[in-house]
């Protein structure tokens, strides 16, 4: 329900904060949905649902530590907490701080690796599944699930391990914590928003919810953060990407790429605000990874149509992005770049260069890109094999029609 998944994280985020334990927020947080389920489709859905799934959710709480009869300190703390928040929902305010930027906070404690700190945000803030979160990394599935749960078990032993009058280790770092979890939040939102621009599984093209639940975040984290120039340009990057949603599929919902996209329906207000937090993010600063990929975004909102595109631009753009992050993926698209730029066997040799990259080894983009530059080669015989393979790779339904219909028309 759109409800739940409106405020899923808020509602965790409240929990863990109170309880300081992951997975018995995660319950407490299941519990309330169950509830609304069974209860919202006959009294209705109540005028402020966050505060009814939390109202019941911390009367679940305090059930759970009277069954336990528990008695240090910090859960009886927990335990008041909880009693005073038990209210009728519609006297509840709405939480001053909001708490998917503090769930966000908190599963990038310093002691989790920076890839625990993604995949378990990205599990609790986003709900993508381990499937989505190990194809956005090119790793196996396994992998994800193991570093969540070493994750978990590492937040619980910090939690255990805290001394009588510090701070609680899972409460709302300081503005010098809040620094430091600064790179890890920055790559959740970019992994949020690029599985709703491109899902990895699934009927469609996109998960456009996805893409506006991670532009809400960043607008919270440019807030939070108002003087890093990077969290500007991750916010560039998506308003810019986003401005393109309507444009990417047909009305039957098929998948359509750069080069037969209709511009008229490119969204112009998205366009606007993505450039200004761009000029933003260049005023402050050298540009990072996040404003390098805004300002090519910003180059092709710009053109009229592919052929009127600044490639020269671009896969500058992209030459500078490679020396800051040079990920299978980023040279992946440089290639793209400078074959527009360059001419085809110039990306094609790029590309060839990639082959035994292990993030691309077994990834569709690989054949699908070496395959749209065999056609421009008139290599058509090569470019259907390599069509075919990407299709055999995809994950998406939408991605993997897309390609085999390529290969019918190679």
């Amino acid at each position: 329900m759109a409800a739940w998944r409106e405020q899923s994280a808020r509602l965790v985020g409240g929990l863990l904060r109170l309880t300081r334990d992951i997975d018995l927020a995660q319950d407490l947080a299941h519990d309330a949905m169950v509830a609304a389920l069974e209860q919202w489709p006959v009294s209705g859905v109540p005028d402020n649902p966050a505060a009814w799934l939390m109202t019941i959710a911390g009367r679940r709480a305090i059930d759970h530590f009277r069954r336990a009869e528990r008695h240090t300190r910090a859960e009886t703390r927990i335990a008041h907490e909880l009693h005073a928040a038990q209210r009728e929902e519609e006297d509840m305010p709405e939480p001053v701080e909001d708490d998917t930027l503090h769930l966000m906070l908190l599963t990038c404690h310093p002691a989790l690796t920076v890839e625990s700190q993604v995949a378990l945000t990205l599990r609790l803030v986003a709900g993508l599944t381990s499937r989505e979160i190990a194809r956005a990394y090119l790793v196996p599935e396994d992998t994800i699930v193991r570093r969540i749960t070493r994750a978990k078990s590492t937040l619980a032993q910090v939690t255990r391990s805290a001394t009588a009058g510090d701070e609680a280790p899972l409460d709302l770092p300081g503005p010098a914590g809040r620094q430091q979890r600064l790179p890890a939040v920055l790559n959740v939102v970019y992994l949020v928003f690029t599985e709703g621009y491109a899902a990895t599984t699934g009927d469609d093209w996109m998960r456009p919810a996805l893409c506006d639940e991670a532009i809400r975040v960043g607008h919270l984290v440019t807030t939070a953060f108002p003087d890093q120039p990077e969290a500007y340009g991750l916010l560039a990057l998506m308003w810019l990407q986003a401005s393109r949603i309507d444009a990417r599929t047909d009305e039957t919902g098929a998948a359509l790429l750069l080069e037969h996209q209709d511009r008229r329906r490119y969204d112009h207000l998205a366009i606007r605000r993505g450039t200004e937090a761009l000029g933003r993010a260049l005023s402050a600063g050298p540009p990072g990874p996040y404003t390098l990929q805004a300002a090519i975004a910003a180059c092709h909102a710009r053109a009229a149509g592919v052929h009127d595109t600044d490639w020269a631009t671009i896969a500058g753009l992209y030459d500078a992005l490679a020396h800051l992050n040079a990920s299978p993926i980023v040279l992946l698209n440089r290639a793209v770049a400078h074959s527009m730029h360059a001419g085809p066997q110039a990306g094609l040799e790029l590309v060839d260069e990639l082959a035994a990259a292990p993030g691309l080894r077994n990834h569709h983009l690989l054949p699908s890109v070496r395959a749209e530059l065999l056609t421009r080669l008139d290599r058509h015989t090569e470019a259907r094999q390599e069509f075919r393979l990407a299709a055999g790779l995809a994950t998406n339904t939408r991605e993997r029609d897309l390609l085999l219909g390529r290969a019918e028309r190679s």
